[in-house]
């Protein structure tokens, strides 16, 4: 039975059919889980004591194409069968499943049955679980949320028969507890986020972080795990996160692909996906592959090279070069913080009192003169604003990112101010200097840096970080005249036409 199992084609993988699947839970290609597994040492696969763990078990794939290696690796140590598929499964796979559905799926997907014990699990094990476990953990509670995970006690308190997707890893301090054993490979797709209660109940915290971190004081010899790209510029809850895994020298391949839909088709998640092989015992530089439709290009780099990793490696031949400019501040010191006139999006305008930009689908308005702040000291400026989410909509970064255009930016008065729902980009004195940095920022090379830092729909000042500030703005910019500044090549400028899309109203 195991041989039928895991030696013929399947047409079609219900597990490729299930990761086609439009879910709150997303499933991993057969294909995607051989990628990484390839990024293994192969020896791995011939090794009888090799034990492997998925900590976030969803359909069973992973511990599956294990099984179909090891199942061939083993058979000159095993040559029966049944021996060989005994000591695979009892000994070297292990698992621990996100939900009760997916214990069932994932061992159906291992061993032939839901329960691995059952009449027809390919092992017989003694138990219902076999090494597939999952247990219904509790969240722990303190100030309306899980002082583990983060999540919404509103959301996710509830009775013993429904799921409370408190994942076990991550529900304890002491993970080496779980199995009370070494792992040589912990290889997963965690899950992604956890509604926290925040912003008007919809808000989101990241958690993929958390078990890549878990995984770690597991001290395994391999991890490889795939998660979205968000991580590359940190921000909620991702910080630390972020400065950890660009300093981690164990990082020794990373894959990343700027469309989500490659890797996961029918999930639309904004900033792509990557995933990542972690080597404990051989720190060194990092492999970094671009991976865009049939595109791929691979470079051995450092990852921390920035505080924001780039993750294009022709983008970072760019960065580079701009760099070597050695301005004395960039634009990220420029751009104003979020509300610098004490405005939130949420604010009802008024009919009279300080002239007030607010969405673009509202316009300019007013706000009560003793609601207003001025803490930059620029409402007297020319202030030139853009929108805190110009590319809303737009999750695949795989296509052209066009940012800006006359129709979703404004030149501000003196004596005009805007919403949270957008940035003072620039405050300047007078209405020439604004249009000239507008010119400016419009350049598709100007733009082409600003996406290196953005992995999501929403811009804040921090994302300007590679754009020089050249101080004084006179005339109108063009990507002629900054290429030539920055030596950037006619091969390089024309990967960022690639890159960036076209500007309202024509084109630098």
């Amino acid at each position: 039975m195991s041989s039928n199992l895991y030696n013929t084609m399947y047409n079609p993988d219900v597990l490729s059919c299930i990761a086609n699947l439009s879910s709150d839970e997303v499933f991993t290609l057969p294909e995607l889980a051989n990628a990484m597994l390839d990024m293994l040492p192969q020896e791995l696969f011939e090794n009888p004591d090799t034990k492997f763990l998925d900590p976030g078990c969803k359909s069973g794939v992973f511990l599956r194409e294990i099984a179909k290696r090891l199942l061939k690796g083993l058979e000159p140590i095993y040559p029966d069968l049944q021996e060989r598929t005994d000591h695979i499964f009892k000994e070297q796979l292990y698992g621990i499943a996100i939900t009760e559905l997916t214990s069932h799926l994932s061992r159906r997907s291992l061993y032939c049955s839901k329960f691995a014990n059952g009449r027809y699990s390919v092992v017989s094990f003694d138990t219902v679980d076999g090494n597939v476990r999952f247990k219904n953990i509790q969240h722990r509670w303190k100030n309306g949320n899980c002082v583990y995970c983060g999540a919404s006690q509103k959301e996710y308190e509830r009775s013993d028969d429904l799921e409370t997707h408190a994942y076990e890893l991550i529900h304890t301090t002491k993970p080496e507890e779980i199995f009370k054993m070494r792992f040589d490979v912990i290889i997963s797709n965690p899950p992604y986020q956890l509604n926290d209660g925040g912003g008007t109940g919809k808000s989101a915290k990241p958690i993929y972080q958390l078990f890549v971190s878990q995984a770690k004081k597991l001290h395994p010899r391999y991890m490889t795990m795939i998660i979205p790209s968000r991580w590359f510029s940190g921000g909620k809850g991702l910080d630390e996160f972020r400065a950890d895994m660009l300093t981690d020298k164990r990082i020794r391949k990373l894959v990343d692909f700027d469309n989500f839909r490659e890797v996961f088709p029918g999930v639309d998640l904004a900033g792509g996906a990557c995933f990542f092989l972690w080597d404990r015992d051989h720190p060194g530089s990092c492999e970094v592959t671009n991976v865009s439709g049939e595109m791929r290009d691979t470079v051995v780099r450092e990852l921390n090279e920035y505080d924001t990793f780039i993750r294009s490696n022709k983008a970072l031949a760019i960065v580079n070069k701009v760099n070597a400019k050695d301005y004395k501040r960039h634009l990220n010191e420029v751009v104003y913080p979020r509300l610098p006139f004490g405005i939130p999006t949420t604010y009802t305008p008024t009919n009279s009192g300080v002239p007030c930009y607010f969405t673009q689908r509202i316009g300019l308005q007013h706000a009560r003169k003793n609601d207003v702040t001025d803490s930059f000291g620029i409402i007297d400026k020319w202030k030139f604003l853009v929108p805190k989410a110009p590319i809303a909509g737009q999750t695949d970064f795989s296509k052209p990112v066009a940012f800006y255009y006359d129709g979703n930016t404004r030149i501000a008065k003196p004596n005009e101010i805007c919403s949270e729902s957008w940035l003072v980009a620039g405050a300047f004195d007078s209405e020439e200097e604004a249009l000239s940095y507008k010119s400016y920022i419009f350049t598709k090379t100007v733009r082409f840096l600003l996406l290196q830092t953005v992995v999501s729909q929403n811009i804040s000042k921090k994302n300007y970080v590679f754009i020089p500030d050249l101080g004084k703005y006179e005339g109108i910019y063009t990507d002629t005249q900054l290429c030539n500044m920055w030596d950037i090549t006619d091969n390089e400028f024309e990967y960022i036409k690639s890159r960036i899309g076209e500007i309202g109203g024509g084109d630098n």
